[in-house]
């Protein structure tokens, strides 16, 4: 070989080393970089005299790792929002017996009707019973409101998740584009690919994503389901996810009755459902808080109105009320009618005939449609009223099911039902982090390995150094040739 072969060979050695050293480097610093992946240098022999080139930078991921952990985001966000809505719910009804609680409102009318039945002579007794009928109406206006502003956060938030994506679509877009370009140029798109993973794991936990390999570096984005929403095979550009906000939502306001927005993509709706194509995530969490679980609480909730309600509607312990007109218990002040169900817990409240701010709790004993007061010791009104509580009936609500019950166990059963959905959403949120955390750290294990690096980088320093003693040897060749 001659003293220029070898110098030429030594020299591309010098330089792929620098290379691959400069690599090292940055391969440490970005150990924990979020959404790096780790670079190595990818060598060829150089034809001709020899030597080595660089044939350009290659960027390891797992895909197939990256892949899973994405929809582990999804589903942890969407076990994330589900068990935090339960839990405000289930922290707002209150537990059993604690102060504030719903059933413990309850019991306290319940004590209050038969303290007052003790001594029906008593007003003070008698305004407790309205004090304590008021306050657990109230309740149940609080429970009703709390779950509508539920659904109206639910409603805005996925408005500003839907924008979320078609905002990061449009920016995966851009990135795919550049990476194209680069790849055509010989450059090094491995950055770009950096940020392109950060945008795309940005929207993984809102949309289970999976993503394709096209030519040039680029990427398909598809759901889970199979749904495009960024193919440049199908569509130069991305898919557009449709939505629109409502300004209020009440417990009248549903998808199904077409009062609410549902998704569409690209102008076409599609099932807008957490079953539905981009389901699965924390926006599929929204939709079933807006459409499914909060919509079925508040249905048990105005069923419980309204058996609460016609225990003491005209027919009832009271037989001063007539046909029409409004028992103890009101819807806004009316008389309930049958086919108002929906929303009346937010409505119900105490007849202001008995009002306890006024004078009219007497009533509480001889009845609401009493032209006067009846005698002072008379309690079987107030007993008819327990009786009523605790009878055994079928309710009149199709959201409380057949069974004849007492109203204290339709509390009850609401309560639980409550609970025990926290409890289901506990244990899909505890399964999903674990899931999530295994995946991640796997992720993390098959990322940057400090030290191999650093070995690796061992091996660089001595191969630069044996290549800079070749040329340290050419160097003295030559120089021994010049002088002779």
């Amino acid at each position: 070989m001659a003293l220029s072969g070898a110098l030429s060979n030594a020299l591309s050695g010098l330089t792929a080393n620098s290379r691959a050293a400069a690599l090292i480097a940055s391969n440490i610093s970005n150990a924990t970089t979020e959404g790096y992946g780790q670079r190595s240098l990818v060598l060829g022999a150089r034809g001709g005299s020899g030597g080595v080139q660089v044939i350009g930078v290659s960027r390891n991921v797992d895909q197939a790792v990256l892949a899973d952990r994405r929809l582990s985001d999804s589903h942890t966000g969407y076990a994330n929002d589900m068990q935090a809505f339960s839990s405000r719910v289930e922290k707002l009804l209150g537990a059993s017996g604690e102060p504030g609680s719903l059933t413990t409102h309850f019991a306290a009318f319940e004590n209050a009707l038969l303290t007052a039945a003790s001594d029906p002579s008593s007003m003070q007794r008698l305004q407790q019973v309205a004090f304590k009928a008021q306050d657990f109406t109230d309740k149940l206006n609080v429970v009703s409101d709390h779950i509508q502003a539920e659904r109206g956060s639910a409603d805005r938030s996925i408005a500003s998740q839907v924008e979320t994506v078609n905002t990061a679509l449009g920016r995966i877009r851009q990135l795919n584009e550049a990476i194209k370009d680069s790849s055509v140029r010989d450059g090094d798109p491995s950055s770009l690919m950096d940020e392109r993973q950060k945008v795309i794991d940005s929207i993984s936990g809102i949309v289970p994503v999976r993503t394709i390999s096209r030519e040039f570096g680029e990427v398909a984005v598809h759901t889970a389901s199979g749904v495009p929403l960024l193919d440049s095979m199908i569509n130069s550009e991305p898919a557009v996810i449709g939505f629109t906000a409502a300004n209020a939502v009440t417990a009248d306001l549903t998808m199904i009755g077409g009062d609410l927005s549902g998704l569409t993509i690209n102008g076409r709706p599609i099932n807008s459902s957490n079953e539905g194509p981009l389901g699965g995530g924390t926006l599929g969490a929204q939709l079933q808080v807006r459409d499914v679980a909060a919509v079925d609480m508040q249905a048990v909730l105005d069923g419980l109105a309204r058996d609460f309600l016609e225990r003491f509607a005209a027919g009832g312990p009271d037989s001063t009320v007539g046909a029409g007109d409004p028992g103890l218990f009101t819807d806004a002040g009316s008389a309930f009618a049958t086919t108002d169900e929906v929303g009346l817990a937010g409505r119900i409240s105490l007849n202001s005939l008995v009002d306890p701010s006024g004078t009219g709790a007497w009533r509480i004993r001889d009845g609401l449609g009493a032209a006067s007061q009846g005698a002072v010791g008379d309690a079987t009104l107030m007993q008819g009223y327990t009786d009523a509580l605790e009878s055994l009936v079928p309710p009149s609500s199709a959201n409380l099911g057949t069974s004849a019950t007492s109203f204290s166990e339709h509390v009850s059963d609401f309560v639980s039902a409550v609970a025990a959905a926290r409890v289901r959403a506990d244990g899909e949120q505890s399964f999903s982090s674990a899931q999530n955390t295994a995946l991640k750290e796997l992720e993390l294990s098959k990322g940057v390995d400090t030290d191999a690096e650093l070995q690796t980088l061992l091996r660089i320093e001595q191969q630069y150094a044996a290549n800079a003693r070749v040329m340290s040897a050419v160097d003295e060749l030559m120089q021994t040739l010049m002088n002779i």
